[in-house]
């Protein structure tokens, strides 16, 4: 066990065996053989064979019959809460081992994987409760009769989650599906399988009846389409790439399926001369170099109001000097690695475009240096000046720590400058002028506005976003209703005739 190893009171024995979840059962899946690495050294954690279409159909199947269950679909709301319980319970008491888990399967800090464990359990918790207490409507009637609204499961619901952020992804789809009183196939990424698979250890055990869940780590061409097109799915709930959402909606679209995106991002953050200095700089370096820039809402396109731009410039690239790079598992590594060397070759990649376009490299713009860095896949976070708002770097999405500086000098500019992307996931305003910011983050296309702060989050506030960055939202209510069929009752008052049918049914003097 090597030092850094030991800290975590963990070894990689204690990763899950590579056996994908079938219908309530562990077992060898039947497609290609794929590994997980950790991408602090590249050292091995587990070969394992990901799922195959065997595997999908007989998921499907297990599916739709637990999903058709009256067992399950007709479940009081309390009871089928405590499911909800059990489960957020089971995720808080494995935090731990869930964290070593996802940062050797990921390459995160343990400090943020830990984080995104006691989220998860957030999450069930709070969909629990969101389910005990969600009342149906009755609505104004506008006749003699009662009019009411009432809610019931979809059926069989597919969740394709991304690499960066497991567990947390996961339960923000599975939770609300299974409160919902749906059935859930999720596939996680083949790039960080092994998280997904300690999910489900600890959703049998906590007894959640068998095909409700089925968790197969497979690729997007094989289990990923296979789960979109399957004629059973009945809502698809996806995270990941825009290309790849096109895809899936037009899928969705020709069997009018209902369907949520939230894909990339390239939000703007912008400095007023009002704002806070320090909290300015504190929350544009944590929204955009935590979890080592890859975060799709992360503050990558930067706007500093021109009074001030060399001055703040000056402190930001000097903070971001001072970001602590390392291993993740060491509790004083700010940024760790990214997840995959091919990753790193991709962000490298958008930066010699920015550099080929005029764009001077203030800070980073290469790997790390040195025998702490040379086996893992690693990035400096860096810092771009030197190009306008239609350079290619403010334009795509670099999905790594690369953060590109403007400046503004109007109101009307930034706000012009910020929209003229194809992307509308998030911003940051930071103004001690908070008129003149709610203002702004209202004139801005944005499914999350944060002034003063950065990626924070509430499970109980809807997530989502607009343009290419995706459609539909997830968290609060909205998401649990989300993965529900609206029905709409009229009930008739007793002895009240529809009038046109009367002259037939009494006779014609009536």
């Amino acid at each position: 066990m090597s030092t850094q190893e030991s800290v975590t009171g963990f070894t990689t024995a204690d990763l899950p065996d590579g056996h994908i979840f079938v219908a309530g059962a562990f077992r060898e899946g039947r497609g290609a053989e794929i590994e997980s690495r950790f991408p602090a050294d590249n050292s091995l954690n587990r070969v394992m064979r990901e799922a195959g279409p065997e595997d999908l159909a007989e998921a499907m199947v297990a599916a739709q019959k637990a999903a058709a269950n009256p067992g399950w679909r007709d479940l009081l709301p309390h009871r089928r809460a405590d499911y909800l319980y059990r489960i957020g319970q089971g995720i808080a008491e494995n935090a731990n081992r869930i964290s070593y888990i996802q940062s050797r399967d990921t390459g995160k800090t343990l400090r943020e994987t830990y984080a995104l464990a006691m989220s998860a359990a957030g999450t069930f918790r709070y969909f629990a409760a969101a389910l005990e207490t969600m009342e149906e409507s009755i609505t104004p009637s506008r006749g003699p009769w009662m009019t009411f609204s009432r809610y019931e499961p979809i059926g069989v619901v597919a969740a394709i989650t991304p690499w960066n952020s497991p567990i947390a992804s996961d339960a923000q789809k599975v939770a609300p599906a299974l409160a919902a009183g749906n059935a859930v196939v999720l596939k996680p990424a083949t790039w960080s399988p092994l998280v997904g698979l300690e999910f489900a250890r600890i959703v049998s055990e906590a007894g959640l009846p068998p095909g409700l869940l089925s968790v197969l780590p497979g690729g997007g061409q094989t289990i990923g389409d296979g789960l979109v097109s399957h004629p059973a799915t009945g809502r698809i709930s996806f995270t990941g790439g825009t290309k790849v959402g096109h895809a899936i909606a037009e899928k969705a679209a020709q069997r009018l399926v209902p369907v949520s995106l939230e894909l990339g991002g390239k939000s703007p953050t912008i400095v007023f001369p009002d704002a806070d200095m320090d909290q300015a700089l504190a929350g544009i370096l944590y929204g955009m170099f935590s979890s080592s820039g890859q975060s799709c809402i992360a503050g990558s396109r930067l706007f500093i109001h021109r009074s001030i731009y060399k001055s703040f410039l000056e402190r930001l690239v000097a903070a971001t000097k001072e970001l602590r790079v390392g291993h993740p598992f060491d509790p004083n590594t700010q940024v760790g690695p990214l997840i995959h060397p091919a990753h790193v070759t991709s962000v490298a990649r958008w930066v010699d475009v920015a550099r080929s376009e005029g764009g001077r490299i203030l800070t980073g713009g290469a790997r790390p240096v040195g025998d702490a860095y040379k086996e893992g896949y690693y990035y400096l976070p860096t810092v771009i000046d030197g190009v306008d708002n239609k350079a290619t770097i403010c334009q795509e999405e670099v999905f790594g720590p690369v953060l590109v500086a403007m400046s503004f000098d109007t109101e009307d500019d930034v706000i012009r400058m910020s929209n003229d992307n194809q992307y509308g996931l998030a911003c940051g305003i930071w103004s001690q002028d908070i008129g003149r910011a709610m203002a702004i983050g209202k004139a801005i296309t944005a499914g999350t506005v944060w002034i003063n702060t950065y990626k924070q989050f509430s499970i109980s506030t809807p997530f989502g976003a607009d343009k290419e960055s995706g459609i539909g939202r997830e968290k609060g209510l909205e998401g649990l209703r989300a993965y529900m069929r609206q029905k709409s009752y009229y009930l008739g008052d007793p002895g009240v005739y529809l009038p046109w049918a009367l002259p037939a049914i009494k006779g014609r003097d009536v």
